[in-house]
């Protein structure tokens, strides 16, 4: 790698920022200061992002608060969530974006804030994406079921629990021009999916079945479904709300992924930059407009819906508001092809027989706000000691707006809800539903004080917080790319032979020396 020459530290410790110049001499430049390679493409990048945040639970799990909270809440809860996640965003997008390290905002939390933090949120993250391989591969099973209930059995399911397994470390083991080639195209099959809902959303608007059910915004005039369920009055409504916001908790994700494979992309300012700012766009598209559309498609008092919700059903009504409208308007083919996409019948077993479905996904909603509340608090002390360093944010990649206070009032409102969303643990008292819900919480943050003693780590102050770091040998990177960035369109078209160049794209130097 080049070698890097600094300037003298002022005299109160913290490194110099407006002045301070960092040149780097002949040598090559590496990908990364770990030797992590950078191969992720634009539109690999891209997809990547839109991959990891539509999920089971746009399309099954959302017919839950469909049904307990109408769709009048349920579209009210995934905005607001979908707007805290947005500040999350705006938080971690600057930090990504001039930092797009290994490890993400896990070695961000660690480097600003305390070694003991980012010792932390590591293991929870990755008991986070631990248990979607379970909560995926319980999902798939289910779905096989609705084919062959033979499926269920011991012999089948180690079968399939097996075949997932393998098929989960090919993919992580390859190169990552692999794995970035695979997401791309898993994660167009998702975006092919939700927009062909979205198409059959707006045909319910213009029209209904033969026997003169009711469509469109119709069904947002049924009134709140909850008051059926919990009761009546300002209480019911309120809960209602909640439970539509569980759903919307489990189901708003994104930014995350983003930070993790910052560190592998080939043009980290550039692609991690709009991957970011896509997000917004996302939000509304997808959660914002998936909650408005089930709520379009299916009437939160559907009988079957209630059925599956409540339990009472033995096996014979399907979760997924789409296949609900799908079937009442006589279509036969099309649930059968969205079931093999989007494990669009996770829960057309009985209630009981989704049980661990349903833990798996409280579990990983504790732990992705926990996630996100970290992305907060990093933020907060890069922002602190930006200010105590005299550091211009302005001067880098990507600057957050309405900051610090995005970063204050998503932190308020994720630890507000990590702590009240498994409220239904108390009414009635439930030892199952309350270690769903809070068993992350109750094992996450002790973490953080064992990790403090037996390390002896310290908080990070403004003042000595390194806002150098990487970023010499991020930009020392940046300099030896020949062409300017290729967009995501012309990707596209590259991809198909339009534009396409015979000696590729993103072409580099390997040493310094030419640059």
């Amino acid at each position: 790698m080049g070698v890097f020459t600094r300037e003298k530290k002022s005299s109160s410790g913290s490194p110099p920022i407006e002045s301070n110049r960092v040149d780097y001499d002949e040598g090559s430049i590496s990908d990364n200061a770990d030797q992590l390679q950078r191969h992720l493409a634009n539109r690999q990048i891209q997809l990547i992002a839109i991959g990891g945040s539509i999920g089971t639970a746009l399309f099954v799990s959302i017919g839950t608060g469909l049904y307990r909270g109408g769709p009048a809440n349920l579209l009210l809860a995934f905005t607001i969530q979908s707007c805290v996640l947005a500040m999350v965003n705006n938080c971690i997008a600057e930090m990504s974006t001039a930092y797009p390290v290994t490890g993400g905002f896990i070695r961000l939390a660690g480097h600003w804030v305390d070694d003991a933090l980012g010792f932390m949120v590591g293991w929870n993250f990755f008991f986070y994406e631990a248990l979607l391989i379970p909560f995926e591969i319980s999902a798939f099973t289910l779905v096989c079921s609705f084919w062959s209930p033979r499926v269920s059995e011991p012999g089948p399911i180690a079968g399939i629990v097996l075949g997932c397994v393998i098929c989960y470390a090919a993919i992580n083991v390859l190169a990552v021009e692999a794995y970035g080639e695979a997401e791309f195209w898993l994660s167009g099959g998702k975006v092919i999916l939700i927009f062909s809902l979205f198409f059959f959303t707006f045909i319910t608007m213009v029209g209904g079945n033969p026997q003169g059910d009711a469509y469109g915004f119709r069904n947002f005039m049924h009134g709140d479904a909850f008051q059926a369920y919990i009761g009546t009055g300002d209480l019911g409504r309120f809960q209602g709300f909640l439970a539509a916001l569980t759903s919307a908790l489990f189901t708003v994700v994104g930014p995350e992924y983003i930070s993790i494979v910052a560190a592998e992309a080939i043009r980290p300012r550039t692609y991690i930059k709009a991957a970011f700012k896509m997000v917004y766009l996302r939000f509304g598209i997808f959660f914002i407009g998936g909650a408005l559309a089930v709520g379009i498609v299916c009437n939160s008092r559907e009988t079957r819906l209630g059925e599956v919700v409540l339990g009472g059903n033995s096996g014979s009504a399907a979760a997924s508001p789409y296949v609900i409208a799908m079937e009442n308007l006589g279509i036969g083919v099309f649930p059968h092809i969205v079931n093999a996409w989007q494990y669009l019948h996770i829960l057309r077993l009985s209630s009981s027989s989704s049980v661990a479905v349903t833990w798996f996904a409280s579990l990983v909603t504790a732990g992705g706000l926990i996630d996100y509340f970290v992305m907060c608090i990093t933020y907060i002390f890069f922002y602190r000691a930006c200010k105590a360093q005299g550091l211009d944010r302005s001067t880098l990649p990507y600057t957050g707006w309405f900051q610090p206070y995005c970063a204050y009032i998503a932190a308020t409102w994720l630890l507000v809800v990590t702590c009240i969303y498994g409220y239904t643990s108390y009414m009635p008292w439930s030892e199952s539903s309350f270690f769903s819900n809070y068993t992350m919480q109750l094992f996450i943050p002790p973490l953080y004080i064992i990790w403090k003693l037996v390390k002896k780590t310290k908080v990070v102050k403004p003042h000595e917080a390194d806002l150098v770091w990487e970023r010499p040998g991020i930009d020392a990177y940046e300099e030896t790319f020949f062409d300017p960035p290729t967009g995501f369109w012309k990707e596209m078209g590259q991809l198909i032979g339009i534009g396409r160049r015979k000696s590729g794209g993103d072409q580099r130097r390997k040493s310094s020396a030419a640059a």
